[in-house]
């Protein structure tokens, strides 16, 4: 028996609400939706991108990863509020478009899309790269098909396949980063075997608490705002759930204690242990040199097989992002409508777009690695800052309209609405003046504020189109 294709619903007229995104399926349940969003915080960016802060901002590092925290638990709850009261697989460019026009919803969406695609080609090369130290001699591209066409083939089966591939994932990740939070916590209290407690002095070393100075600390703020991308998986991933608002209430609420133990825990632990300035922090990655100060046998090993699965879940989520993402623009008229029909509850079309860009990428990053790619990895930089600027923005608007129209909506509340909503449009902004003002980041501001503007002057014409011919 063939399965039911369902086309996307046609474009909505100026004024009105886009059209829900009903054709999906709903096969994720409540564990699944939990362990992404637990997963969805230990990433690559995490295990091997922190070293480059922990070098530049030295113990402050903790601070650092407070910081830019307490800015991601606000955007969260914020995206949590208007997903729980209008769950959409677009999420926050759904909330856009509700919010300030079609022409945000559009500009957020497609910059994400794009932002999700270049991920995926960074992960399917970083996994190649382990793949190819553990096999010597076989070729990286033929890893990078092989994972390429397994998180295709898992994300073109029913919804629940991500699920279980997503699940199994987080599991393993979460189990690691416990496992490490264990042995360090253990180390520093010196009780583990052949140990003894550092004490304070690599906290307060010569230098003192902050050696690398206000910069130092700058650019672990920067590094460490880059780490937390994937929380908003989450979100999008909850309007294909059994019971969307139950599962991003209960997922957003647990993200103050996610950020605290996850992150700014395993910073500390790793700066008690370890001097800040100890050169395998950055050759190794700062959890593989410290569970090699802890003595443990084969330490690079066990992190590259936790890194490669960090990975290969960061591949299989991207993936389903873009691709639901994609699908949304589309149902709301945004993009090209052959990518919107459904089948079997999955937009298959919309995967395999998301695919093939990202394996197009792939094939940049070889063929071109210093203009193209590079061109490319600049241009994504700033994305989702930008895509928090427009959550703030849209929730300012939302809540104050949902308060007056449907009050009983609001399952997720933002905390001392609305100061801390613009508090947090402060803290963006702010992010992105400190991005311009560094030499290191200043090209990506530049590259990712052009994609903006062409995105949004597009959008606005389209908006403006169907305007006139409504």
């Amino acid at each position: 028996m063939s399965q039911r294709t369902t086309p996307p619903p046609a474009p909505p007229t100026a004024g009105q609400q886009p059209p829900a995104d009903t054709p999906l399926g709903n096969g994720l349940r409540q564990r699944h939706l939990s362990m992404i969003a637990l997963g969805g915080v230990i990433g690559a960016g995490l295990f091997v991108g922190s070293g480059a802060g922990v070098a530049a901002a030295g113990p402050a590092i903790v601070v650092a990863y407070a910081v830019s925290g307490l800015l991601v638990m606000l955007v969260m709850r914020m995206l949590g509020e208007m997903s729980a009261a209008n769950p959409a697989s677009g999420s926050f460019s759904v909330h856009a478009e509700r919010a300030i026009g079609p022409w945000a919803g559009f500009t957020a969406g497609w910059m994400f899309w794009t932002l999700l695609c270049v991920g995926v080609a960074i992960e399917a090369i970083g996994a190649a790269h382990i793949m190819t130290g553990w096999f010597p001699g076989t070729p990286s591209w033929a890893w990078v098909l092989a994972f390429m066409a397994l998180f295709c083939g898992a994300n073109l089966a029913a919804v629940a396949g991500f699920g279980e591939f997503e699940f199994w994932f987080a599991a393993l990740k979460i189990g690691a980063i416990a496992l490490f939070l264990g042995l360090g916590v253990l180390a520093v209290l010196g009780l583990l075997p052949g140990t003894s407690s550092p004490g304070t002095a690599n906290l307060l070393p010569e230098g003192g608490f902050l050696p690398g100075g206000v910069d130092g600390l700058l650019v672990g703020v920067l590094a460490s705002v880059v780490a937390y991308g994937g929380l908003e998986t989450v979100t999008i991933a909850a309007a294909e759930s059994d019971d969307p608002v139950r599962g991003v209430a209960k997922a957003v609420r647990t993200t103050m204690w996610r950020i605290a133990v996850v992150y700014v825990g395993s910073m500390l632990v790793v700066v008690t242990l370890l001097p800040w300035d100890d050169p395998k922090v950055t050759e190794q990655g700062p959890y593989a040199a410290t569970l090699d100060h802890l003595g443990i046998p084969a330490a690079g090993e066990v992190m590259n097989a936790v890194v490669l699965v960090a990975l290969l879940s960061a591949m299989n989520a991207n993936i389903y992002g873009s691709s639901r993402m994609a699908y949304s623009l589309v149902s709301r008229g945004q993009g090209p409508r052959a990518l919107g029909k459904v089948s079997g509850g999955v937009p298959r079309r919309a995967v395999l777009a998301s695919c093939g860009f990202g394996f197009t990428t792939v094939l940049l990053s070889y063929w071109y690695p210093d203009t193209l790619f590079a061109w490319l990895l600049n241009m994504v930089g700033g994305v989702i800052l930008v895509v928090w600027g427009f959550t703030a923005v849209s929730q300012l608007v939302l809540r104050r309209r949902t308060e007056r129209e449907d009050p009983a909506r609001l399952a997720v509340r933002m905390w001392c609405f609305p100061y801390l909503t613009w508090a947090a449009l402060a803290g963006v902004a702010g992010v992105l003046v400190l991005m311009a003002w560094n030499p290191d980041t200043r090209v990506q501001v530049a590259f990712t504020g052009g994609l903006a503007v062409f995105l949004a002057a597009t959008g606005f014409l389209m908006q403006r189109r169907r305007t006139s011919r409504g």
